[in-house]
């Protein structure tokens, strides 16, 4: 029970005016990375229906493009495809709410490493960038946590002192 609280346990800012700020770009890149990133490639609630995915259903072309990376990748694709699109979509909407930020923080620093390396490294920088982009907000939330406006913050208040 302590491991649970010390990893869920955020990191409070000095005055709440900076939790502010540092809401906005976990509310911001959640929502992009759930809705733009992870519902075409998994069934979610918001998925666009001429995708024909059913709740939490890898599209049908991902474990195909997982495949082609090789190594592991090659030995399991529907089960890396699968939790490449579950960091991205479910991912995405608990490091918006600030639920286990550090946990959804780890998942998809680890997504955006396999993004960048595996699929993006052949494509140039620029291809890699938005990958880029959530791979620091990854790490940048594993290490803070929610803050003070995340649901985090409301399971641990008690404990926070």
């Amino acid at each position: 029970m302590k491991l649970i609280t010390t990893i869920t346990n955020p990191i409070l800012m000095p005055h709440w005016l900076l939790d502010v700020l540092l809401t906005i770009p976990r509310i911001t890149c959640g929502y992009l990375l759930t809705v733009e990133f992870g519902s075409p490639k998994f069934g979610l609630p918001w998925s666009n229906p001429d995708n024909g995915l059913g709740l939490f259903e890898v599209a049908f072309w991902f474990p195909q493009d997982v495949a082609q990376y090789g190594s592991i990748f090659a030995i399991a694709p529907v089960f890396f495809a699968w939790m490449g699109a579950f960091a991205e979509g479910v991912g995405g909407i608990i490091l918006a709410l600030g639920i286990q930020t550090r946990i959804s923080g780890f998942l998809i620093m680890c997504t955006m490493l396999v993004a960048m390396f595996m699929q993006q490294w052949n494509e140039g920088i620029w291809m890699m960038l938005p990958a880029m982009g959530f791979l620091w907000i990854g790490m940048f939330y594993m290490i803070l946590g929610s803050g003070r406006f995340g649901i985090d913050y409301l399971f641990t208040k008690k404990t926070v002192k």
